[in-house]
């Protein structure tokens, strides 16, 4: 079963909890500014979005990749950077229409999402569960059961 990030804005705190997880995780740190999720701060609504790399299909950034160095790896369905492989063009973050792929100047390499190997550290330190990692088939269910509540779908009163 292939899983995927599912984010719901509507429970995000703005902790950075997940900013913090994913820093430490890949670098050994608590520096957001490292981290491949970033929590994004609307000030006029106050809401707050968490916002990474959501893994596509098509994955442009494998494909626009002069150097092979985004491969797929199958068993999360993630696309990894190989840091060994990667020159630093920049290629893929032009690429990404999402803007989640991000240059590092110390390394001279990019770095995105890579799932953790299949259990990312956002996921399990938010603690209001705005992010989860859950079967990829059900990431819309919540926004069909909203709709459907919409349309009548209330228990009888």
């Amino acid at each position: 079963m292939q899983k995927s990030l599912h984010i719901n804005p509507d429970k995000c705190t703005g902790c950075l909890q997940c900013e913090m997880a994913c820093s430490y995780e890949n670098y050994g740190v608590f520096a957001p500014a490292k981290s491949r999720i970033k929590v994004f701060d609307f000030h006029e609504t106050g809401r707050k979005v968490p916002y990474t790399c959501t893994q596509c299909d098509e994955a442009w950034c494998l494909h626009a990749c002069p150097v092979e160095a985004i491969t797929l790896d199958k068993a999360t369905g993630a696309k990894v950077v190989n840091d060994t492989t990667c020159v630093g063009c920049k290629v893929c973050t032009i690429s990404c229409p999402f803007g989640t792929i991000n240059y590092v100047q110390e390394t001279g390499k990019v770095q995105k999402c890579d799932l953790c190997g299949g259990e990312p550290a956002c996921a399990e330190a938010c603690p209001t569960g705005a992010i989860t990692f859950i079967d990829s088939n059900w990431t819309g269910l919540n926004k069909m059961q909203a709709w459907a509540d919409k349309l009548g779908n209330q228990a009888a009163a």
